[in-house]
Parts: structure tokens; sequence; C-alpha cells
């Protein structure tokens, strides 16, 4: 744990309140520049949430604010600094990086709020930047450890090969893949992701994270992964280059299982895997473990999406929960087509409600583990809230910059 903050240093980071609220995404974005200068350390980030139509600027301008509002009492911060270590560890994030992000960060305030910007300033910034980073360093260095001594665990990247390719959707294929070194698998946890480096000609270094989609076992992950429509944005061009690329045989680099959106497997209460579009991911490896591993937990499987031509996976669950009287699952369409058939396809129209889940599923008692777009969960999120499902029970992921989540945290604790 690093030294508690100074009094003085906590004073002035929260006096720079205000300043953050008017200028706190020209900082960040002043800040990437200057990252970004350097190549390498460009390399290490997921540039689909960077650019002209990347969140990352704003979702750490966010943080930032979240971090100097809350810098007296971080505790609210908590969750929201495990996931951010558990996604620095998917992309190899090491100690030797912090001080880049540091100097980029401090130029960057400097840059941009000049004259206000005193010595006092900026030395208070660097003390608390030194704190949360230190946390984060302490904590990643943890899970590096786990990650390597378990069974079939490594650090770094580690060569895969594409084993089988399946299409799901219309626009969702899914990759099994298995070591090249003909090694056994770390077992993760039902919903965590993995971390790619994929290198693409004329377009550098690129790393995402997707979801594992398979229960856990020794031996091999699916993921199963969207094609975004935009194949020259950042966001579509390695899921692009996936759908049209990948096939038996091809090697990818992949980082050791993470992320802290995962079932619970010592609990005996009913859970309820909601799911958005692709966000069925995290929820079908949680389906596969509970089918294997404890059948008589009541869990429901609710999905929704737009229609059946992008409805992935449906044969697949519908055999999961065939003939198991503790398992169900009801799919949402949003916007059914002529060839949809209500009752054969899809059980209800329209959109997965938090009312429609009260009414459906046991409320009281279950656990929700909620995955797709941000509109989907913070309908669901806010609305189970409403219903009275307290906090705890509420878990969610989404596919997103990482430093969102410290903004998320303070306004869930309040």
């Amino acid at each position: 744990m690093p030294a508690p903050l100074s009094p003085q240093t906590v004073a002035l980071v929260k006096a720079t309140v205000p300043a953050l609220e008017t200028h706190g995404l020209a900082i960040t974005r002043r800040m990437y520049e200057r990252l970004f200068e350097n190549p390498e350390i460009r390399d290490l980030f997921n540039q689909s949430h960077h650019g002209e139509t990347g969140s990352q600027p704003k979702a750490l301008a966010l943080a930032v604010l979240a971090y100097a509002r809350n810098i007296d009492n971080l505790g609210v911060l908590t969750g929201a600094i495990e996931r951010i270590a558990q996604k620095h560890v998917a992309l190899n994030i090491l100690p030797e990086h912090y001080p880049h992000v540091a100097d980029a960060l401090l130029a960057a305030i400097s840059d941009v709020l000049g004259e206000a910007a005193t010595p006092e300033i900026l030395t208070a910034w660097g003390e608390a930047y030194w704190f949360l980073a230190e946390l984060l360093i302490g904590r990643e260095a943890t899970i590096y450890r786990d990650q390597a001594s378990k069974s079939g665990g490594w650090n770094g990247w580690r060569d895969f090969v594409v084993e089988s390719v399946t299409p799901e959707s219309e626009t969702i294929r899914s990759f099994v893949l298995v070591p090249s070194d003909g090694g056994p698998v770390l077992r993760h946890e039902p919903g965590q992701y993995l971390g790619f480096l994929v290198e693409l000609p004329g377009r550098g270094v690129l790393k995402r994270n997707y979801s594992i989609s398979c229960a856990p076992n020794d031996r091999a992950y699916r993921i199963s992964v969207k094609r975004e429509v935009a194949a020259d944005r950042p966001d579509g061009l390695v899921s692009n280059w996936l759908h049209a690329e990948a096939r038996p045989g091809t090697v990818l680099k992949v980082a050791a299982p993470a992320g802290d959106f995962f079932l619970d497997r010592s609990s005996a209460e009913p859970v309820v895997l909601v799911s958005g579009g692709v966000g069925l991911t995290p929820m079908v490896s949680m389906l596969e473990s509970l089918v294997q591993e404890a059948p008589e937990r009541p869990a429901w499987f609710v999905h929704g999406a737009m229609n059946g031509r992008v409805h992935a996976m449906r044969e697949h669950v519908r055999s999961l929960v065939a003939n198991r009287e503790n398992l169900s699952a009801r799919t949402f369409y949003a916007e059914p087509e002529a060839q949809d058939r209500s009752g054969e396809h899809y059980d209800e129209a329209g959109l997965v409600t938090a009312e429609w889940l009260a009414a459906n599923t046991p409320s009281d008692r279950a656990t929700y583990y909620l995955c797709g777009p941000k509109p989907f969960l913070a309908a669901l999120s806010n609305g189970l809230t409403r219903a009275g499902v307290p906090a705890e029970r509420v878990r969610f992921e989404f596919f997103g910059p990482a430093d969102e989540l410290l903004d998320e945290a303070p306004r869930q604790a309040a």
C-alpha cells in the first residue's frame, strides 16, 4: 500500500475539480497526443478506443474527474480500480510503462491550463498520479503471479492456433483456439476475457479483448466475435480481419484470461444471465459452466437480439437448457422480421426490460449478470435498482475503456 496522500495534496487536487469539469477532455486528448508520439507506448493501447470515433479520451477525462472528486474517499473506487488492473493485465501493461503516462499527463495539464497549472498544482497531481499508479502496479503484480503459477497459466503473449471457425449468425463467428505449444490452458472464470495482439499490414500492432464463450476446461478457449460494420474504423479493423482471414491454422498472440466480471460459483442461489447482442458471449460461458457443474442451481438465460438473422447461438443455448427443470431461456427480438416466428424463434417481441425481469425471475434472491451495450446496461441496472434489487446483486460488463468505470463507481455507490 503506498504512503497516504498529504492533506495539502488532497486539498490541491480537490481544488482542481472545477478546472477539470471545464477542461478535462482537452487535457486527456493532449495527453494521448503526447503519449502516442512514442510508437512503443502507442502500441500498448487498444486503438479502437481512440481517434475520431474512440471513447478513451472522454472516458479518461471522466476518470480523472472522478478521482479528483473522491481523492479523500477512494473506497468508492475500489471496484473500478480492480477492473482497470484486469484490463491492464490483458494488455500486458508493466510497471515501466507508468512513467510515460505520468510525464504525458502532467505536461498536458500544463499545456491546457497554462499559468493556472502552478508548480504546486503539478506537484500535487504528480503525487496523486503515483499513489493510484502504485495501487494498480501492486494489484497487477499479484494478478500476473496468479496467472503464471496456475496449471496452464502464462504471462505475456502466448501463441494459439485457430482450431475451428463456426458461423453463429450473419454477424458473429466463433473461433476455437488451442495453444501452439500443445500444453494445457489456464482454466478461466466463466465471464472473463482474453487479450489479443494482432499485427495487420499497414495498421501496425492492434490490441483487443474478446470474452471467452465456453466453459472452463484445460484444452481450449472459444471466442465469439461480432464483425463490426465499419471495417476501416479502429473499432472494426480486427473483427473484420478475423471474419475474413482467420481460419484453421491461423496463429494468434493471446494474453491469459482476465476480468473481474464472472460467475460466483460458490453460491447456490438463483442467477439470471441477461445479455444484449454480442453481450451473450460471457453469458454462454456461464451457462455452460452451470450445466456442467451445478445443473440444480436455478438459472435464467435472457437474451435480446434485433432479429433472427443476428441472433447467435440460439440452438446451442436451447440444447443446454433442454430437459433441465432448473434452467430456462427466454429470447426477445426488438424488431422481428417476417421469417421470425413467435414461439419458435423467439419468445417476446420488443426489448428486455427490468419490469419483465422483476415479474418473471426471483428478484428477491437472484443475482443478475448483465452484458450488452451501455444503454441496455443503464436501463436494466437502474430499473432493477428501482425494483428493489440491491446493488450487490446486479453485476455487469460492457465492452469499452476500463477508465469509464471510475466515473460509474461513485454513482453506483451513491
